[in-house]
């Protein structure tokens, strides 16, 4: 039996010593003398999360099938324990061996959100492993990022050995096979890292220089080799069928956010958003076969013993064999007491037909997203929605016999007015209306609508990442007007409101679009203490604000500043597979308030087309 890292003394004195131990269930052990690389994976945040993060799953399964590989995980520890290894020294360590993680010959680590970046900074210090990438010797682990935030890598850039640009099932086995191939011969971490920026998708910052104009834009970033790309291609797989997917997921000990078994059933989205950086950033739409979900879910379940299965998408009614595969889940596995969840779902009455057969209707409440109060504001964003539909769904969703309902909405969209955030409540009001025209014998008790605002953040790789960014007050002031205006609805008391934090999307604002520079920022953050930042409790926005001042770092050059149309952003370099001018045109269109058709209605020659797969494939 393994000797855990951490004795009896610690375990008993901190929260939940089971994120710290290993041994789950299908968690993978390997016999370190017939290894020839050793692979930690690294969530992070707090271990119910990084548990519940599918990426992580899929990476640790397709590294694990090579038996010249291991791959374990850390996540981060949380503050008790964070506070009793820096006391005693303890050095982190990875859950399956509890080896340190500084032994390893890569340390990979998943950057989902902004507001974890100084936890990255966390895992580095607590591992022994130096915070900065030149500073490291031949004998630290090579640090890699990986995930949607690596779309803009560089406010992490000096942290950083490198990046997997794109969706990690296509490249990692020839840097495996690279790094072999350079450890046995002997070679340097320097010559290392110029084989690996040729291997599509690997991005290598120390190999680039990057210079700025005299009002701090950037002039120019150029690879320093001839043989490092000027242009980094963003990895896709173009077949999801016939790919890596793990038969036998992790099964944690203690709860985590998501304690059910997922099946991812498309990659990519239709529908073109302008706001939504996933929408774009995972083109070509992409389905996984039919059959093959099929297998995937009985193998799943059977390795898991998990009571719950979650079709993962963004947006899963444009599935095309949902019906199919629904039917499929309730009538093999629905006796057995399994429960089917249906994230991002539209409004229609499809979905909600969908819906009805999987879901308790008495207990659950049904999510609609449609983001913008108005009409006009949601054709800037091209959401593809009109009030009509939004209300013949609510109405038909009450007669079904549902009564509580979410609804989400963005704050500081481009070009939003009063009357706009005004809408919001105004929509909120129609939708509780139409609850109480339901004779009241045939409702289902009294109308729950909570409603919810998050702050707009322009991110990276979207049409809205030319837009300017609200400030703190600007958000709190339009949360605060929405707010009054739900009070003064007829239906108020059905309605309840909440809205995100305005200092922490402030943050998330500056390093979605921040360039290298910021380093210096978060380092000094990370110094007073910031960490898990994207807990409420642990955030500390006045640390942040003094992190800005005395590193002379200007708040309103990565946010409010609206960017020209030929300002070069710190992401350019990185080919993403859509167009910076098929971007801007969709910039342009929003401002015109010009609605864009879907992809399966009409090709706009994003750039995806380039893949040859999936919708792209179909239109061909």
């Amino acid at each position: 039996m393994k000797k855990l890292a951490l004795d009896d003394t610690i375990l008993l004195k901190i929260e939940k010593p089971a994120r710290y131990l290993g041994n789950e269930i299908n968690a993978v052990q390997k016999d370190k003398s017939r290894i020839d690389v050793r692979f930690c994976m690294c969530f992070p945040d707090v271990y119910e999360i990084g548990m519940s993060h599918l990426g992580i799953q899929i990476l640790y399964d397709m590294f694990n099938q090579r038996e010249d590989v291991w791959c374990e995980r850390v996540y981060s520890p949380w503050v008790d324990l964070d506070q009793v290894m820096r006391e005693k020294k303890i050095p982190l360590f990875a859950l399956e061996s509890q080896d340190p993680v500084k032994s390893f010959d890569f340390l990979g680590i998943t950057l989902q959100y902004e507001m974890c970046y100084t936890n990255v900074l966390q895992i580095l210090d607590l591992s022994g492993i130096p915070l900065f990438a030149r500073e490291r010797g031949e004998e630290d682990p090579i640090v890699i990022g990986g995930g949607p935030c690596a779309c803009n890598p560089e406010p992490l850039a000096d942290f950083f050995d490198l990046f997997y640009i794109g969706e990690g099932e296509t490249s990692y086995y020839a840097l495996i096979d690279v790094y072999k191939e350079h450890k046995k011969a002997g070679g340097s971490r320097k010559e290392f890292l110029l084989k690996a920026s040729q291997i599509p998708g690997i991005y290598v910052p120390s190999l680039y220089t990057v210079t700025y104009h005299s009002d701090g834009t950037i002039a120019s970033m150029e690879p320093e080799s001839p043989l490092t790309p000027s242009k980094v291609q963003r990895q896709a797989v173009t077949d999801l069928t016939h790919t890596f997917y793990p038969e036998k997921p992790l099964v944690p000990f203690i709860k985590v956010t998501q304690d059910r078994v997922v099946l991812e059933i498309q990659r990519g989205c239709i529908r073109g958003c302008r706001f939504c950086q996933a929408g774009m950033l995972y083109r070509p739409t992409r389905e996984r076969d039919l059959e093959m979900l099929k297998e995937s879910a009985k193998k799943m379940l059977k390795a898991t013993g998990h009571e719950e299965i979650s079709l993962s998408s963004l947006s899963s009614s444009d599935y095309s064999r949902l019906p199919e595969l629904v039917t499929f889940l309730l009538e093999s596995f629905g006796a057995e007491g399994v429960n089917i969840s249906l994230p991002s779902l539209r409004i229609d009455a499809f979905s909600l037909d969908v819906m009805s057969k999987v879901q308790d209707i008495r207990k659950s409440s049904l999510t609609f997203a449609p983001e913008a109060g108005s009409q006009r504001l949601r054709d800037v964003i091209n959401k593809g929605l009109t009030e009509e539909v939004i209300l013949e769904g609510a109405g038909a969703a009450f007669e079904g016999g549902w009564n509580k309902v979410k609804l989400y909405f963005m704050l500081g969209l481009p070009t939003e007015t009063e009357e706009d955030q005004k809408s919001i409540a105004w929509l909120a009001e129609k939708i509780a209306k139409r609850y109480y025209e339901i004779p009241k014998d045939q409702r289902n008790g009294k109308c729950q609508i909570t409603v919810s605002t998050s702050f707009f953040v322009p991110k990276p790789f979207t049409p809205f990442q030319w837009a300017r960014m609200c400030t703190r007050e600007e958000f709190l002031d339009r949360a605060h007007r929405v707010n009054m205006e739900i009070k003064d609805q007829l239906n108020r008391k059905s309605i309840k409101y909440n809205w995100h934090e305005a200092d922490v999307t402030v943050l998330e604002g500056v390093f979605a679009r921040g360039d290298r520079r910021l380093s210096s920022l978060l380092l000094k953050a990370y110094e007073k203490g910031c960490l898990f930042d994207s807990w409420t409790e642990s955030f500390h926005n006045e640390r942040w604000m003094e992190a800005f001042t005395e590193t002379g770092t200007d708040l309103s050059f990565y946010t409010t500043r609206e960017r020209k149309p030929e300002e070069v952003f710190p992401w350019d370099f990185i080919d993403s597979g859509v167009t910076k001018k098929f971007l801007y045109r969709e910039w342009k269109k929003a401002r015109e308030e010009q609605v864009t058709p879907n992809c399966r209605m009409q090709c706009q020659g994003c750039g995806a087309g380039r893949y040859q797969s999936g919708v792209c494939l179909e239109r061909s």
